[in-house]
């Protein structure tokens, strides 16, 4: 099997934890060929973030240094899996979406894959003040660093572990989350970025909107000068392709897929079998029936038709990660079947 390490940083998130823990589909991960470990950093917390953690299953690393990029890099030293998926401790993240985010991670051969929170259709899990400030840090983001990418600030990445071996990410506190971002696609590495479901947070909200702003402001610049003057390999993306028409595509298979199951367990169940009667038989002669002609063949099914799930006959890149309640205008980003391209 695979190995998965889910590193998550928690400060006095107790009462998120259950939550979030519970959102982790163990049972999908397992039978996609995954072996999971679940490590929550707690960074200090005054409350029962580690006992709770605990109880639900994870392994607990202690920060005591505060920070956002203190607690990842404490959580990546003790993760063991050859992948490594992260988020937040809130609730805002589609933890359930990692079986898809992955399939899609492996079809692609994707070595860093990172996640866009800023479609219209999150625009109610975030503070509006938050939203603008989101867009014009990733705005300065993409015209710095050339990347492409739509949301230099999302906390959800799942990454091959040789990227990070292989980066150098010095940020400790926010800005962790952009420059882990621009250090792996300017060092070559393949990546992508896909559109999530960003949830409405749970607990009380721990960013300090304008120190973090202003350190992530910093950081950015210091980030261009270094890389500047070491970067020898161009930035690598993905090709990405609108996502709406494959998305709408998979919604009528997974209804289509529906209906198909239902038949087929209804005929397991002999509802729309006929009888078929006994025929006199003499010595020598078969005892089965004649085949009937013009008789429909019942081909067998090979669906999942639960939220999220893959399809047989879709694109891979067809399925959006988390909800798939968005419409077609709110799609952003997705990936087609081409070969990766470079961007200086």
């Amino acid at each position: 099997m695979r190995s998965l390490s889910i590193v998550i940083p928690a400060l006095n998130e107790a009462e998120n934890l259950p939550t979030v823990m519970g959102s982790i589909p163990h049972g999908e991960l397992a039978e996609a060929g995954w072996s999971v470990e679940v490590i929550v950093v707690d960074n200090a917390s005054t409350d029962d973030t580690a006992a709770v953690a605990r109880k639900l299953g994870a392994t607990v690393v202690s920060q005591p240094l505060r920070g956002y990029g203190n607690a990842y890099r404490a959580g990546f030293d003790a993760a063991t899996g050859e992948v490594i998926a992260t988020g937040d401790a809130d609730c805002t993240y589609p933890f359930d979406a990692l079986p898809h985010l992955l399939h899609i991670m492996e079809a692609r051969g994707v070595e860093f894959m990172t996640t866009n929170r800023l479609g219209v259709e999150n625009r109610r899990a975030m503070k509006p003040s938050h939203t603008v400030a989101n867009h014009a840090l990733s705005a300065l983001s993409r015209a710095l660093f050339r990347n492409g990418l739509r949301d230099s600030q999302s906390g959800m990445w799942i990454f091959q572990r040789h990227v990070w071996q292989a980066i150098e990410v010095r940020s400790p506190g926010m800005a962790f989350s952009q420059e882990i971002k621009n250090a792996a696609t300017r060092s070559g590495f393949r990546c992508l970025e896909v559109p999530i479901e960003y949830r409405v947070r749970g607990g009380e909200v721990k960013l300090n909107a304008l120190p973090d702003g202003v350190a992530n402001l910093r950081q950015l610049f210091e980030h261009k000068l270094r890389d500047n003057r070491f970067r020898t390999t161009p930035a690598r993306m993905v090709p990405l392709a609108e996502m709406a028409r494959a998305n709408a595509a998979a919604e009528r298979a997974a209804q289509a897929a529906e209906r198909a199951a239902g038949l087929v367990q209804e005929l397991a169940r002999g509802q729309a079998l006929p009888s078929v009667p006994a025929q006199p038989t003499q010595p020598g002669q078969s005892v089965l029936p004649s085949p009937r002609k013009n008789d429909d063949a019942v081909a067998p099914v090979n669906a999942r038709t639960s939220e999220g799930s893959s399809l047989d006959g879709l694109d891979e890149s067809s399925v959006l990660a988390g909800s798939r309640k968005n419409d077609d205008s709110s799609l952003g980003l997705g990936v087609d079947d081409e070969s990766p391209f470079e961007m200086a």
